[in-house]
Parts: C-alpha cells; sequence; structure tokens
C-alpha cells in the first residue's frame, strides 16, 4: 500500500510541475533544472520503494516471513554437517541455535576438557579419504584444509578446539545459521500440502519448517532418584579444581568416561575415590565400543587392582540410600572429622556376596562420605516437542535417546529426522554413532535419503564395468572411511546389471529392505552385493597370544575388524530382516565371504585377500574376472559359450576378430552360429561372441564353461 500510494502522489506531482513550468515562462532556467532534478529524485526513490516491497521476502530480514524447507535445529558438529550438505544442494534451509555460537556443548564439557576423540595426523598417506579414518574431530567438506588439525594437533585436543573449529566450519562455508533462538516449542501441523512443523522460539515468533532436522545433542542430565539423591552433587556442576577435594572421601556414581575423568582428575588430592554402578566396568579396547572406558581416563583401574584405596563397587543405584550425619567436632587437636554422608541400600535388595548391598561389618561402602557426584550422562530433550510432534524412547539407553527408524526419521513423526549423537539409538554399544567420526556419515545418509524423497535426486552412485569390479571393491576396503567407523551399521551396495554394476557408498544396512524407496535404484534379477566392516563375535584374549587369524580359508574367525561381503539373489524382506541372527548386521545371504583381518589393516595381499575375494565374486557372478591375454581370449571364446567378461568387453569389441572380416569360410556359419545361441538361450546382456570369431555352435566343441 506504501508503494501504491507513492506512485499515485507522484504522478499527480509531476503533471501539475509540467503545467506550472509552461504557465509561468519567465521562470529562469536554473530554477527549472532544480525543480527537474528533484522529480527525478523522487522517481527513483518510487522505483527503489516498488522494487523492494515487490522482492521475495528476505527470511533472514527480522520482519519477513519464517517459513523454510528445512530447519536445523542445532549448531553443533551434526547440525553444522547438514548445514553443508543442504548448502551444497542449494536448499532452503535455516539452523537455529539457542546460544551464541556453534558448539556450545563444548564450552562446559566434558568438564575436565579433555577429549576422547582421537586426532591423528600423521597417518603416512596423503588420501583425504583414508586419513579421516583417523580423524575423529573433523566434518566432511570438499575443502581439504577445513580440518581440525588447523586448531589443534594434539593427539587428544582440548574441548575448547571444537567451537574454535565449528565456528571456522560454518563462516568459511558461509552456512545460514541463526543464533539467539531458543526454541522451547515443537508442534506438528497439517494443511493442504502436508504435514509440517512450528517451533516456537523464546520471543513467540514461529518458524515454519516442511522437515524438521533435530541436531540438540544429548545435554539434558541423566538423573535417578532415590533416598537422600538430593544430597549428591551433579557432574555439570561439580568443582574441577582437585584442591578442593584435598584429603577427603569421595563416592562417584557411574563408570562411564565421564565418571573415570572426574575420578583421575581429583585422585592425586583424595584420601580415596570409590565407584558405584550397576554393571561392572567395560573396557573400550575390549568391547570395540568407543563409549566404553578408554585407556586415557582408567588410571585408577591402576589404584584399585594394586590396592591404594581407591575401589570399584557393583551394585544399583536407584536402591541407595544417602542420609546425612550430624557433624562431628573434632576428637583431638589436628584429627580431622570423618564424612557426613553415610551411604546404604534399600533393607529389601540385600545381597549376599561382595558387594555394595553386603549390610554386614564387612559392607564397602561403611565408610563415611565427604562427598557423592553422581556422573550418570545426559539425555535428549523430550520436552520442547508436544503431544503432535514428540518422538518414541528407544528401549535402547533406558529410554534416553529417541526412536528412530532405520533411516533416522522419528518413528510416528514423519518428516522428523534426528541427527548426532541423539541417533545413537540406532547403534547403542555397538558402533561410533554417537560420536563425531559416525554421525558425520549418518548425516550424509539422512541427506540423501531427503534427496531421494523430496526431490527425486538419485543416491549417489558409481557405474562400472563389471571387469573393474574387484578393483573397485579392493580400493574402497582400503581407503572408505564411512563404512570403517560406521562398522556393522553403514555399507557399500553393488548392484549387479550383468556387464557393468552400479555402486552406492554408506548406505544404511538396517534399511536395506527400502533400498528401492531410499535410493532410487532398482535391484535387478542378477542381485546385489553388500561391503560391511565387522568385528568378530568370538570371546577371546584380546592381549593373550592367538588373539588374531592370518589364515585366509577361516576369515570368518577373525577377531580384529575386517571387511565382509554379503551376496543376495534378491532383495531381503523386512521380516527376513528382523529375524536375522543375534549380533548380525544383515540376513542370512546366498553367499558370504570374509576378508581375512589384517595387522596393519591393509587388505591388499595377492593369496591373502585379492584372490579369495576374487574368487567369491567369480561364483556371485558365475563368470571369470581375470584378465587375459588376446591368444587366451580367443582360445576361449572358441571353447566357451559365456568368455570371461574381460575377454567380452575387451578383446571381442571390435579389438579381435572383426564381425565383417572377408572369411569366405566362415559367413554361412555367421548365420548358423546366431540362431543356434538363440535356440539354446545365449544371454541377451552380451554380444553374439561366437558369431564375431566365425566359430559355430554346431561345431562339436565344448561349449558350457
Amino acid at each position: 500500500m506504501f508503494a501504491l500510494y507513492t506512485v499515485t502522489t507522484a504522478r499527480g506531482a509531476i503533471p501539475n510541475s509540467s503545467r506550472m513550468l509552461s504557465s509561468h515562462t519567465s521562470t529562469t532556467l536554473p530554477h527549472i533544472q532544480q525543480v527537474m532534478d528533484l522529480h527525478l529524485q523522487c522517481l527513483v526513490l518510487v522505483i527503489l520503494i516498488g522494487c523492494i516491497e515487490c522482492s521475495p521476502a528476505d527470511h533472514n530480514h527480522p520482519n519477513g516471513p519464517r517459513s523454510y524447507e528445512y530447519c536445523v535445529l542445532g549448531a553443533g558438529p551434526a547440525g553444522l554437517q547438514m548445514g553443508y550438505f543442504l548448502s551444497k544442494a542449494k536448499r532452503d534451509y535455516v539452523i537455529l541455535e539457542r546460544n551464541s555460537g556453534p558448539g556450545s556443548f563444548f564450552h562446559k564439557y566434558p568438564r575436565h576438557r579433555k577429549l576422547i576423540s582421537i586426532n591423528k595426523i600423521y597417518t603416512g598417506s596423503q588420501n583425504r579419504e583414508f586419513n579421516m579414518r583417523h580423524d575423529w574431530n573433523s566434518l566432511l567438506s570438499d575443502r581439504a584444509d577445513l580440518l581440525l588439525k588447523r586448531v589443534s594437533r594434539d593427539f587428544f585436543p582440548s574441548a575448547d578446539t571444537i567451537p574454535v573449529y565449528l565456528s571456522m566450519f560454518e563462516k568459511e562455508l558461509g552456512l545460514r545459521v541463526r543464533y539467539g533462538v531458543d526454541i522451547g516449542r515443537i508442534r506438528a501441523v497439517m494443511s493442504p500440502g502436508g504435514r509440517s512443523y512450528v517451533l516456537t522460539d523464546q520471543h513467540e515468533s514461529d518458524y515454519n519448517c516442511s522437515v524438521l532436522l533435530v541436531a540438540t545433542g544429548l545435554w539434558d542430565p541423566h538423573r535417578v532418584e532415590f533416598i537422600g539423591s538430593e544430597l549428591v552433587e551433579d557432574y555439570e556442576s561439580m568443582s574441577t579444581d582437585p584442591e578442593d577435594y584435598k584429603d577427603q572421601t569421595v563416592l562417584i556414581l557411574g563408570k562411564g568416561n565421564a565418571a573415570f575423568e572426574t575420578a583421575q582428575n581429583i585422585s592425586g588430592r583424595t584420601k580415596l575415590v570409590h565407584m558405584l554402578s550397576a554393571s561392572a566396568v567395560r573396557l573400550a579396547w575390549q568391547t570395540h565400543y568407543v563409549g566404553d572406558l578408554r585407556a586415557v581416563n582408567n588410571e585408577v583401574i591402576d589404584t584399585y587392582q594394586l590396592k591404594s584405596l581407591d575401589g570399584l563397587l557393583e551394585g544399583s543405584v536407584e536402591e541407595l540410600i544417602i542420609t546425612k550425619l550430624k557433624e562431628q567436632g573434632k576428637k583431638r587437636s589436628g584429627a580431622k572429622k570423618k564424612g557426613n554422608l553415610h551411604v546404604t541400600v534399600d533393607e529389601h535388595q540385600k545381597k549376599t556376596n561382595n558387594t555394595a548391598a553386603n549390610l554386614s561389618d564387612n559392607f564397602a561402602l561403611r565408610t563415611p562420605y565427604d562427598r557423592v557426584i553422581a556422573c550418570l550422562g545426559f539425555r535428549f530433550n523430550f520436552s520442547i516437542f508436544d503431544r503432535s510432534a514428540r518422538p518414541l524412547k528407544s528401549k535402547n539407553a533406558k529410554g534416553r535417546l529417541p526412536k528412530l527408524t532405520a533411516w533416522y526419521e522419528a518413528e510416528k513423526a514423519p518428516g522428523l529426522f534426528v541427527l548426532g549423537t541423539a541417533t545413537h539409538s540406532r547403534d547403542y554399544r555397538v558402533s561410533a554413532g554417537g560420536f563425531i567420526h559416525g554421525f558425520r556419515y549418518t548425516v550424509r545418509a539422512v541427506h540423501r535419503v531427503l534427496e531421494q524423497r523430496y526431490h527425486g535426486t538419485l543416491w549417489p552412485s558409481t557405474k562400472m564395468q563389471t571387469t573393474q569390479l574387484l578393483s573397485g571393491i579392493l580400493k574402497r576396503i582400503n581407503e572408505a572411511s564411512g563404512p570403517y567407523q560406521m562398522f556393522a551399521v553403514l555399507g557399500d551396495i553393488v548392484l549387479l546389471r550383468g556387464s557393468h554394476y552400479e555402486y552406492l557408498e554408506e548406505f544404511t544396512l538396517q534399511a536395506l529392505p527400502q533400498l528401492s524407496s531410499l535410493s532410487g535404484h532398482e535391484v535387478s534379477h542378477q542381485g546385489l552385493i553388500v561391503l560391511v566392516f565387522q568385528y568378530g563375535k568370538t570371546k577371546k584374549d584380546y592381549l593373550g597370544t592367538g588373539r588374531a587369524n592370518t589364515d585366509w580359508a577361516s576369515g570368518w574367525v577373525s577377531n580384529f575388524l575386517h571387511p565382509v561381503l554379503y551376496y543376495y539373489d534378491k532383495l531381503p524382506t523386512v521380516e527376513e530382516m528382523n529375524r536375522r541372527p543375534n549380533g548380525w548386521p544383515l540376513p542370512r545371504p546366498k553367499l558370504i565371504h570374509h576378508i581375512v583381518e589384517d595387522f596393519v589393516t591393509d587388505w591388499t595381499g595377492p593369496i591373502s585377500h585379492i584372490q579369495p575375494l576374487r574368487s567369491f565374486l567369480d561364483h556371485c557372478l558365475q563368470t571369470d574376472l581375470r584378465a587375459f591375454y588376446a591368444e587366451s581370449c580367443f582360445r576361449s571364446s572358441l571353447t566357451h559359450r559365456k568368455p570371461p567378461l574381460f575377454c567380452q568387453q575387451g578383446y571381442l569389441k571390435g579389438q579381435g576378430v572383426a564381425r565383417n572380416s572377408q572369411w569366405p569360410s566362415v559367413h554361412h556359419q555367421d548365420r548358423a552360429a546366431t540362431a543356434e545361441q538363440d535356440a539354446l538361450g545365449a544371454d541377451p546382456a552380451y554380444p553374439n561372441f561366437l558369431a564375431q570369431t566365425g566359430a559355430s555352435i554346431a561345431s562339436g566343441l565344448k561349449l558350457d564353461s
């Protein structure tokens, strides 16, 4: 209305000025020029205002509409990683962050500031993909220099480096982030265009999103209620100054990395540190799970096992009773008073073994404590979702994480995807999905699902001749970082097409039955091969002799991480996926091949690795993948109905005897060979190789390979 009013006024003003000039012929020339300049300026102003009013609204303009195709909630590592992929695809998106900068979680956590994610810079390789296997903190991008090593070269970097790196990542890639937007409510709405989500911030401003990508991480402390739990200090508020624990007795609830990190930081000043949780300590080097106790935090195990006052106990935290005793004065000059927190267990949950619940004069927790600290981890924040949009809770991790489909979409909440640490419900205690070096790949997988579902963009694939299948698989086995880090969760898919194949990288294995709908690629009658990395399932002495296997003929008993190939002649069903054997990432295939583990993770041994793999592929494809000289191809074409693929796609395609060769003695055989081949059901996917060489099926030669 403002632009229309201005234009009307201007149109009325200009003619009046013209009549005025014509009726006052005595007006001086400078005065005329001044009036014309004034009107010209008004006209320019009118045009500019009209352009502003008619131009599309800027999403970042304070008064503009806040509607987006994609809303990413959280500017942590997962949110920025998705922002990169959306930006690269030129999608309409915004990243909403409640704090003033990215990665705010790392400003406080871990409390003692050392990360447990390695930053291995020196690998002896210049291959970017291979190096990402050992860089656990950097995000994926096309920029070879946009890595954490620009910020820190420490093997275990300080937590302070992550916000610095994320800020660099955001700014150099020009990602669209809105800071200071604290979303307090998320609801789903239905419209003629389908289901969408409305996010309301602290100022009651709404953001409308066709697709919601939640990357808020886990920052809500997990609390356990029991009698006296109000006397417990929390990990997020405890003092990190070791001097504050001088000569004190401390009980730590929990045995994860946060608990051991805390114990390690204060044990040099305390009288003793005891640690309590329901389960025994799980060591990452034994379980192969990066979330279990890492060696960098396990010094208290030494002081416990070597009987230096510290100790580890098993008992249910929920069954504890903590009472505060009356403070007692000093018994004698210089004597320190005992702690005043007395810990017992529920009388109805007594045990009889040497555990925290044995209420006898040998009761392990009979010593009063000065402090009790809870280090029980974090949970997903479900409170910001109203009933229409709230994800269900997963059974994994005691309900602390959302329940997701195999492609990370919240169950019962279509269009709402979860990214980052909270996706760990899909691979809890199995793989690395709860950590940067794992979820950077699952974020990419989610983006590929979004591209196919909402934009019709096929899952990226590489189309190659089948003769190159062996070298293509070997390259991925020895370089790929996604399947290597997300073992048993992400895998490569080889779609067999006869003379060629299509290679899809890092597909979510549990979603294999939905491959066609999620990727846009169909499976042919020739089947598919799935490449997965797996650890062995046999429990062994992890540091004892005989812990490794070097015999290629028994690769299936490999203990360490190794490649496994599954061949299916058709796509597995959802029911088959649900009924897969315990511990298997996929249903039983028609054929399976374990490539034997390798001490230096270099699967290029001609005898141990390449030859067995080629034999497996030959069996799957019912052909010979070896390379041949021209003479061998010629002989094979005379004696086999289907010569090796190398010969079919090379020697016999214009490099052998030409079809139009002037050989009178074989002209009459061309038609006969073609007719007899057709009668015997020759594969139409391949050319008429026998006719090319002038050979006849009726010649009496053995034709079956």
